[in-house]
């Protein structure tokens, strides 16, 4: 029988917005073929509900696949998923340990019924500068040029997994973006990236960007709200000091241009004036307004 789905939209910020995520709650005794088939069949990102390692002190273990391969983590389905083990019950407190692939993932739950939010951790990570030559075939994918270009560097940013930040010059470059789609994989490749990530400065005023995501191997062209993306953009920001560590939350908006407008918040977490890591969440519904599920 085909296990059951759950659906959730993450990151909404209006009506369409969001990125789905299709949840499994009890994926014990799927295969991994059985897992790449729901993303497959849904077309996005997915979420496997499973328990935790022996000896690992979390609560529960998740797993993550889009349609062409599994993948180490994923910000926003880890954020739908435990709002959702939250709503059925099913979790043993306010404060989750998560067992992904790429580490212990720390879980914050508040608010009221209803109103539930959800905030997980995500590591400092690293920041490279990216060389000339490489940057001029990126460009060269996305159909631009270094005059469309905002005065800052082009980065190779991480917490879970690496992605190219390219700061453009305006929000209306970045909304008329149209990348040669077959050469992403090729970019990406090149530059030891897992997605482009161009973005523009929303507010010059607030700490406001706007984003778009561009993935090398997922098995779709763009993706409508990424939160490990989101938290690999305000690493290479700190890092080129275009936000400060006591900046509070910094809103990352994504999906415009699908149609699917979404707000990704990224706070800091620190340890007296240190910086220490990064907590990543945003708004969660159950997809459509209602519960859905599929057998």
């Amino acid at each position: 029988m085909f296990p059951e789905v759950h659906f959730v939209t993450v990151f909404a910020d209006g009506p369409g917005g969001g990125n789905p995520a299709p949840i499994v709650v009890d994926a014990a005794t799927m295969t991994d073929e059985e897992m790449r088939d729901v993303a497959r069949r849904s077309g996005h990102e997915s979420g496997f509900v499973l328990p935790a390692p022996v000896g690992s002190g979390c609560d529960l273990a998740l797993r993550f696949w889009v349609p062409n391969h599994e993948m180490s983590m994923c910000g926003h389905v880890t954020v739908g998923a435990l709002w959702l083990l939250d709503r059925l019950g099913r979790l043993p407190g306010d404060e989750v340990r998560v067992f992904t692939p790429s580490g212990i993932v720390l879980g914050r739950l508040g608010g009221p019924v209803g109103r539930r939010t959800v905030e997980i951790s995500q590591p400092l990570g690293a920041v490279d500068s990216l060389a000339d030559d490489r940057v001029e075939f990126l460009l060269d994918v996305l159909g631009i040029t270094r005059d469309d270009l905002a005065p800052a560097p082009v980065q190779n940013a991480s917490t879970s997994r690496v992605k190219t930040l390219l700061p453009l010059a305006s929000p209306a470059l970045l909304d008329a973006l149209r990348p040669d789609f077959d050469r992403v994989e090729e970019a990406c490749t090149l530059v030891d990236s897992t997605g482009l990530y161009p973005y523009a400065v929303s507010d010059p005023g607030r700490p406001v960007f706007d984003a778009r995501q561009f993935p090398r191997s997922s098995g779709y062209p763009e993706d409508a709200a990424t939160g490990i993306a989101a938290t690999a953009l305000v690493t290479g920001l700190l890092a080129a000091g275009r936000v400060a560590p006591n900046a509070g939350a910094v809103h990352v908006r994504q999906g415009r241009a699908m149609g699917r407008p979404s707000r990704i918040d990224v706070r800091f977490a620190r340890d007296g004036d240190a910086v220490t890591g990064l907590r990543l969440g945003g708004a969660v519904a159950l997809a459509d307004g209602a519960e859905r599920s599929t057998r």
